[in-house]
């Protein structure tokens, strides 16, 4: 079973060398990294580690991949024995996982957000969820850098909801089969909320599995916007989103929290 780590990126210079150096150790078969049109210095993290590594490769900028979900075209990729391949594609979460999609050999493809680790063992876990024929994807419960007061207490809600309910969030690094991921046409092209989409659509194609091994992520945005006044907006773009309210018009709303 080949898995792809997929990481969108959007000038993310500080959180992407510690995210990954952490995938780089765990051993997974091919990462690639799709920038989204970058002014920082994450092109360069990323080129950095090309040119390190024997066999990793990159696209220019202007060799934008089609954000469509279909099989990739082997001739290409085939000569990558590791896995770090930098692409690029227009700005927004969902091209840019699509994009990554496109581009991957895998059997299995992993989304990553750029400030979001995995945890050790984690290519096993998930090894072991897809064992189950039954089982499609599947998600990790989550933790925050700083594990303590409402960020313990709020990391631990969004675990318990995503399991009481089967809807994840992208910083649970999601994963799923290549074949249902290219059935369920990918990520819809949505400027949030892609990832409740993409759940709620892979859920009723079979079993989803919320592993209990935590990932880490940053807790930026809960920093920067404050902890109360980031849940009141979050739940209710949710809410939102769940009475039928365009996403292209909330996406203002939650560049608020971002």
């Amino acid at each position: 079973m080949k898995i792809a780590v997929i990481i969108p990126a959007l000038n993310e210079e500080q959180a992407l060398p510690g995210t990954l150096a952490s995938v780089i150790r765990l051993g997974f078969d091919e990462l690639l990294v799709v920038d989204g049109g970058s002014s920082d210095k994450t092109r360069d993290i990323v080129m950095s580690l090309v040119f390190e590594v024997r066999g990793s490769t990159f696209q220019e900028p202007h060799e934008e991949p089609s954000p469509r979900i279909s099989p990739p075209s082997t001739p290409n990729v085939e000569h990558r024995t590791t896995p770090i391949t930098l692409l690029t594609s227009p700005a927004g979460r969902a091209k840019q996982m699509n994009a990554g999609a496109s581009q991957s050999l895998a059997d299995v493809l992993l989304f990553l957000h750029a400030d979001t680790r995995l945890p050790d063992g984690a290519r096993q876990a998930v090894e072991d969820a897809l064992a189950d024929p039954a089982c499609v994807g599947g998600r990790f419960d989550l933790r925050f850098e700083r594990d303590r007061g409402p960020a313990w207490l709020i990391a631990r809600l969004i675990s318990l909801r995503s399991r009481w309910s089967g809807i994840a969030t992208g910083d649970q690094a999601l994963f799923v089969r290549r074949e249902v991921f290219v059935n369920l046409g990918g990520f819809a092209d949505l400027p949030i909320m892609e990832d409740v989409d993409f759940t709620r659509r892979l859920k009723r194609t079979g079993r989803v599995v919320p592993l209990q091994a935590r990932v880490t992520t940053s807790y930026r945005r809960w920093d920067r916007c404050g902890a109360l006044r980031t849940i009141v907006l979050m739940w209710a773009l949710r809410f939102l989103y769940w009475m039928g309210v365009d996403p292209n018009k909330l996406k203002n709303l939650y560049s608020v929290v971002r």
